[in-house]
């Protein structure tokens, strides 16, 4: 199980880059200036390839981690709390995760009118769920 669990971790961490950085691409797209095609079309295909490497990378790190939930029965009985609260904000990371493809969608039509620095806040999400999801899994508060 250690081997999994160490796959887990790598897997996590590769996926949680992407996130870290899909949306400060973002951002960059959201200053192109107009009229600057090629800046745009190269940001465009940036964001393009690591939205679909980011995924490669989520689906290991999801199946590790399923694999460890039910190889350990963490989370079954009293004093386990922790690992409900953990799963919910995994849900809300692949949510997180589908909202960055729907946004990339939107910026490659030309339909989304946010501004750089909604992006630029939207880009700290992904760090305050690790942290959390990282305090859940080492500290167990409930």
């Amino acid at each position: 199980m250690l081997w999994i669990k160490s796959l887990h971790i790598v897997f996590i961490a590769s996926w949680f880059a992407g996130l870290f950085y899909l949306p400060r691409i973002f951002v960059n797209l959201a200053m192109v200036p107009p009229g600057s095609e090629a800046e745009r079309a190269r940001l465009l295909l940036m964001a393009r390839k690591l939205l679909r490497f980011t995924t490669f990378l989520a689906v290991p790190a999801l199946v590790f981690g399923v694999w460890l939930w039910m190889g350990y029965g963490i989370g079954r009985g009293p004093g386990n709390g922790w690992m409900h609260a953990k799963l919910a904000l995994v849900l809300v990371v692949i949510g997180y995760h589908h909202g960055c493809a729907v946004i990339l969608r939107r910026l490659a039509a030309g339909t989304d009118r946010r501004s750089h620095r909604w992006y630029r806040w939207f880009n700290e999400l992904p760090v305050l769920l690790l942290l959390a999801i990282v305090i859940l899994v080492v500290v167990k508060p409930f």
